[in-house]
């Protein structure tokens, strides 16, 4: 019997990638390099990504999706996009951080990286999922003892073959509704001045 079908997708980047996996089997990958606009093309890849594979919506048995870090706004997309076809199609929606992602991947380094902004990255201990990453300059990366997986080396499809993998396997016990992963504020500040009277 084969395994439930696992749709994963990520947006957290300069990038659009899905995945469709049976258990630990890939069935078909999309993946596009993109600045924006992933909001215009996420259904559509996943779309094409479905009828591809010669399924459909109501076939998956999961939704796996990537909050992060990353880009607020692209984090946000996904998010939604996932929490809405849980909602509809009435299965689970799993969150899955590039922590994790990276730390599923093969290989012996002890330390997984995502690049923040103004040349710092994120870093975690591969063997501490779930801990709060810290945030160090990028430059400190090269001290550290052992070696890192960055997640700018990993390819965007086959990030999010992990993020589907790591939810098909979490998708048997109650998980949280995902959300966001932000490790430090936006950049953008709310407006400070005083909104304008409205006259009557």
């Amino acid at each position: 019997m084969p395994e439930p079908l696992t749709l994963g997708f990520d947006t957290s980047a300069a990038h659009c990638a899905a995945a469709l996996v049976s258990g630990d089997e890939i069935l078909a990958t999309e993946s596009a390099a993109m600045d924006r606009g992933q909001a215009e093309a996420l259904f559509p890849m996943l779309d094409k990504l479905l009828r591809g594979a010669g399924r459909d919506w109501a076939d998956l048995a999961a939704i796996g999706v990537g909050i992060g870090p990353g880009n607020f706004t692209g984090i946000r997309i996904s998010v939604s996009a996932a929490r809405g076809l849980a909602l509809s199609l009435g299965v689970p929606a799993i969150g899955v951080s590039t922590f994790d992602a990276l730390a599923s991947s093969q290989g012996s380094a002890p330390w997984v990286a995502v690049d923040g902004p103004r040349e710092t990255a994120y870093l975690q201990r591969r063997d501490q999922e779930g801990a709060v990453p810290t945030i160090v300059p990028r430059t400190g990366i090269a001290s550290l003892s052992g070696t890192v997986i960055n997640a700018r080396d990993m390819a965007p499809a086959d990030l999010a073959i992990a993020i589907a993998r790591i939810a098909g396997r979490r998708s048997d016990t109650p998980q949280p509704r995902p959300a966001p992963m932000y490790i430090r504020p936006a950049d953008a500040a709310p407006m400070r001045d005083r909104p304008p009277a409205i006259l009557p």
